[in-house]
């Protein structure tokens, strides 16, 4: 090799070093700089003017909990919170004004006998997923199958959050997944709570809009709990007078609905087998001291459940998560408020 071929390869050489070194460094840099902190407004002022946009540049499976800011305003986003964003909260402004909108329906997506799975606005397959005062809607309108919120993951909390639709307004999934809903309004028409989930809804308030099922779950067989509604509040729009608490999507569905307010319009029989007489020995639809015109038993389904005192203290958040892995009382490090 001559002289001046060496020096030259020994510069190439060199600067293959030094770019590596860059690249090294550059790679350490943007480490150092995950941020865990992020705020999402429309006007510009915060790091992002779209949530898919934040979701999307958090650190997947990060070692601590990412928390997204919403500032107030109407996100008309389809938005995804993928498995690999685990610890991620999303805190809104304010539950009213702060509002993710989206409008695909069942026909829309036109997928086949599945396209429910795919109308949500907001899907979360991630576990340990906080939402926050923030309204969540599906703006299809009456035309069928519209989900709003669509939650996979396991471990995840919903509080002062509004989920607005008709048919199938929350998805509830995941067959080994636990959800908890806090203070939150959830509106419908037919089965707008249904899914296969262990989902617990606490001091919620449930508007039905209208002569349907309130809930159409599909728990699977061994399931402990399926949908326990306790000290919720069940309403109506003017003109809807004959609902029902719930019929069975598979045939084992379990569904509690504990020290809840229930106006006239629930049904007197209270449940429905979805036309399967066989449903009947195999769900578990079950009350204990409702309140209200609709919460008399006396005519309700001979196979529903009338829990009594002893029964009835296995119905709340401890002894419904803990045993299956979940301390959520003293989970508050998740959470920008206390649980009770």
């Amino acid at each position: 090799m001559q002289i001046n071929d060496k020096i030259e390869y020994e510069m190439i050489s060199f600067k293959k070093v030094l770019l590596t070194g860059i690249l090294v460094f550059s790679g350490m840099l943007l480490f150092a700089q995950d941020k865990f902190e992020m705020t999402v407004s429309l006007d510009g002022s915060g790091d992002f003017t779209s949530i898919q946009k934040a979701i999307d540049a958090c650190k997947i499976f990060p070692d601590k909990r990412i928390t997204v800011h919403v500032k107030n305003g109407i996100y008309n986003e389809k938005i995804v919170v993928p498995f690999g964003n685990i610890q991620l909260s999303i805190i809104g402004e304010s539950a009213d004004k702060t509002i993710i909108t989206f409008g695909d329906y069942f026909d829309k997506i036109n997928r086949g006998r599945n396209s429910t799975f795919y109308t949500y606005t907001l899907k979360v397959e991630a576990c340990d997923f906080v939402l926050e005062n923030i309204t969540v809607t599906n703006s299809a309108g009456p035309v069928g199958q519209a989900v709003a919120l669509h939650v996979e993951g396991d471990r995840c909390v919903f509080r002062n959050c509004r989920f607005l639709g008709n048919q199938d307004t929350v998805y509830a999934a995941g067959r080994f997944s636990r959800q908890y809903f806090l203070d939150c309004y959830v509106e419908g028409t037919t089965d707008f709570i249904f899914g296969e989930a262990t989902a617990l809804f606490e001091q919620c308030t449930l508007q039905a809009k209208a002569n349907s099922f309130i809930t159409a779950a599909s728990t699977p067989e061994g399931k402990p709990f399926g949908f326990v509604f306790l000290n919720c509040k069940i309403t109506a729009t003017p003109g809807v007078d004959k609902v029902f608490l719930g019929r069975p999507w598979r045939s084992f569905a379990k569904v509690a609905f504990l020290n809840c307010e229930m106006g006239s319009f629930i049904t007197a029989e209270g449940w429905d087998n979805w036309s399967k007489v066989e449903n009947e020995k195999t769900t578990q639809f079950a009350e204990y001291k409702n309140t209200g015109v609709g919460a008399n038993t006396v005519k309700r389904v001979n196979w529903s459940v009338k829990l009594n005192d002893e029964e009835a203290v296995k119905y709340n958040k401890e002894k419904i998560f803990e045993p299956l892995g979940w301390e959520i009382s003293s989970a508050r490090k998740w959470y920008s408020f206390d649980l009770k």
